[in-house]
């Protein structure tokens, strides 16, 4: 853990020039008169690795200097940021804690796999501009040397350029939330309300506030560590252990999506009513069979393959869960005494008729940092195929509307600002 000390210390603004290598540049000429943008603000970002769970990787992206990401205490570690789409970028700017890098480098992808440095400097404590031109998607700070013992620190990580805008729009109905890891209790407000200590271990994401006696009006009252910060809505799953110690995603995105039904449903896609609670998933299950709705999987291990339990990662990977909640509402209840009965599953591309208003569907993507040997796992409810998800809406009615009318029902992709 940094000292306090280091944490209130003021920053002071240092600039260090960047060792450009030409040959690894691919120079891309502005359109005429465009000043460069902020384009990494609120995009989806991952890290090798967070000192805790108060550090997590989106808070170099939140905009906000007061939160920081700060990695484990071992060389290298990484930083990466997705652009969304190919994008003209033109300045890098570093906010770096006391905790530096006495050396990294600054990489690009194409496809977040392969990768080419483009800058290679030297950190220090404070902000540090460095000036770059790629025409890239995936952007990374890779640390290389730590300047002090403890893991290396960024307050924010901002990549500046021209977003392209004479593109076509991507055809996607999304938008979603990074909502990193908040805190950890034996506690269900859906499944087991105001009854503290009643329920296996969850670890909460987004709404700081979160637990036992939580309702709509104390989430609404609450703070969020998404981004966006206006989504005050709460999601939770049970703890993961390995080898019996907790362990944290470091990736923790949460897509709301029109996918699964036609497109003349996507148009009539309807915002959560708010208040809504939705659970998906099987607790108890005592096996994989139908009931297991999410599925494990590895980050840049695709080879491996999908499954309903814990898959085998090779070393360097992630271990990966999908969960996707239902999307067909009954248009009265925000619940129902098995929590799952107002909701529903489209069938053939469409709402049952019991189930007859299209909402967002709801997908649950979290990233842990372990791999190898499954049998090292185990979920605070049991195997892997209990995996399961408890969502709380809490959305501000109008932000949420927006974005299901200008991102949903269009088929337009959006950021977590909700806009293309």
């Amino acid at each position: 853990m940094i000292p306090t000390i280091r944490r209130w210390r003021r920053l002071v603004t240092a600039t260090t020039a960047a060792v450009l290598t030409a040959s690894a540049l691919t120079f891309v000429a502005s359109p005429a008169g465009a000043a460069p943008e902020l384009l990494s603000q609120g995009r989806p970002v991952t890290a090798s690795s967070t000192e805790n769970g108060g550090t997590p990787a989106s808070a170099a992206v939140d905009g906000n200097t007061g939160t920081r990401w700060s990695s484990a205490a071992a060389d290298p570690q990484w930083l990466r940021v997705d652009l969304g789409t190919s994008t003209a970028i033109s300045q890098v700017t570093l906010n770096w804690e006391n905790a530096y890098a006495r050396s990294f480098q600054l990489q690009t992808s194409a496809d977040g796999n392969a990768w080419t440095t483009i800058a290679t400097a030297s950190g220090n404590v404070g902000v540090q501009n460095l000036t770059v031109s790629a025409t890239t998607r995936y952007v990374r700070v890779h640390t290389t040397a730590r300047a002090t013992q403890y893991g290396v620190s960024l307050w924010e990580f901002q990549v500046f350029g021209v977003r392209n805008t004479s593109g076509p729009i991507v055809r996607v109905a999304e938008f979603l939330a990074e909502c990193p890891y908040s805190h950890r209790l034996p506690d269900d407000p859906i499944v087991a309300p105001n009854l503290p200590g009643a329920s296996h271990m969850h670890s909460f994401f987004g709404n700081r506030t979160t637990n036992a006696h939580s309702t709509t009006q104390s989430l609404l009252a609450g703070t969020s560590n998404c981004s966006p910060g206006v989504d005050l809505s709460s999601y939770w799953v049970p703890t993961l252990y390995a080898d019996n110690q907790p362990v944290e995603p470091t990736g923790t995105t949460f897509y709301y999506l029109g996918e699964g039904v036609r497109d003349d449903v996507i148009a009539r896609i309807q915002p959560f009513p708010l208040g809504l609670r939705v659970v998906a998933g099987n607790a108890k299950a005592t096996a994989p069979d139908a009931s297991t709705i999410a599925r494990w999987s590895c980050l840049h291990a695709g080879h491996v393959g999908a499954s309903k339990d814990f898959v085998n990662c090779p070393a360097g990977t992630m271990l990966e869960s999908y969960l996707d909640f239902p999307q067909c509402w009954n248009g009265r209840d925000l619940d129902s005494p098995d929590h799952k009965s107002h909701m529903a599953y489209p069938v053939n591309a469409d709402c049952p008729s019991t189930h007859p208003v299209p909402v967002p569907k709801l997908r649950q993507v979290l990233r842990y940092p372990v791999s190898g040997d499954p049998a090292r796992f185990r979920l605070a409810s049991g195997g892997g195929f209990t995996m399961h998800g408890d969502f709380f809406n809490a959305w501000p009615e109008a932000e949420l509307a927006r974005r299901v009318r200008d991102c949903i029902n269009p088929i337009i992709k959006c950021g977590a600002d909700g806009r293309p």
